[in-house]
């Protein structure tokens, strides 16, 4: 959404009080004005859009399943953190990163999946899972996953809506709904990954069990990322 510069004469109470709650939410004066308009106009900014899937988000996922939200000082940021259940417990951290707009290509944004650790054992189990991972996906999707490893433990993946049901409606999907793909997905990736390693010592049990987790992903809705 393109933004230009306005001359605006406002009181400097009110003006003091907008600062006030710029403070409050993180932002600064102009957006905090922006957002405050568009609101009064009834008109849904890509922040705002991008703050009520997050919202959704967090109500979906903090506190369940492991998940912890993490703050962020950004609009386009959501990230939250989970245990796995290997030596000393590491935390694995998913980020989820919105576009203001939807890429060419339809992209709504990416998906990112680190764990901070210096363990080389566990560093190459995690690429494992996440070539294991990709090969599912593609196997039972039928179509080509925007992905990447990055070194140090690290998956990057882009999110872009598909209908699965003939009928179903991707493009009047709204922020709450969105919201629920994007918990579902990471859910669905998370516990994947969790039953990998619970099966490490049985790697036919874990493939199995990886594609039982994804099949389920898919049969639960009409939506997918």
């Amino acid at each position: 959404m393109k933004k230009t510069v306005y001359s605006l004469v406002l009181s400097e109470d009110v003006v003091a009080e907008i600062d006030r709650l710029a403070y409050h939410k993180g932002t600064n004066r102009s957006n905090m004005i922006n957002q405050i308009l568009a609101e009064y106009v009834s008109y849904v900014t890509p922040e705002k859009r991008m703050r009520d899937i997050f919202g959704r988000l967090e109500a979906l996922l903090d506190g369940r399943d492991s998940f912890h939200v993490q703050l962020t000082q950004s609009d386009s940021l959501f990230s939250l953190r989970s245990a796995l259940d290997f030596k000393y417990n590491p935390t694995v951290r998913y980020s989820v990163e919105l576009y203001r707009t939807p890429s060419p290509e339809g992209a709504l944004g990416e998906l990112r999946v680190a764990l901070r650790t210096q363990n080389s054992t566990l560093l190459l189990y995690l690429m494992q899972f996440y070539k294991l991972w990709n090969r599912v996906e593609e196997n039972f999707f039928g179509a080509p996953v925007h992905c990447r490893l990055e070194d140090g433990g690290k998956y990057l993946r882009q999110l872009r809506l598909h209908a699965i049901v003939k009928g179903a409606d991707a493009d009047s999907a709204g922020s709450e709904t969105l919201g629920e793909l994007i918990a579902a997905y990471i859910r669905t990736f998370d516990a994947a990954l969790k039953a990998y390693f619970y099966h490490l010592s049985d790697p036919a049990a874990a493939v199995a069990e990886v594609e039982r987790i994804y099949r389920s992903y898919l049969a639960a809705s009409t939506l997918v990322l």
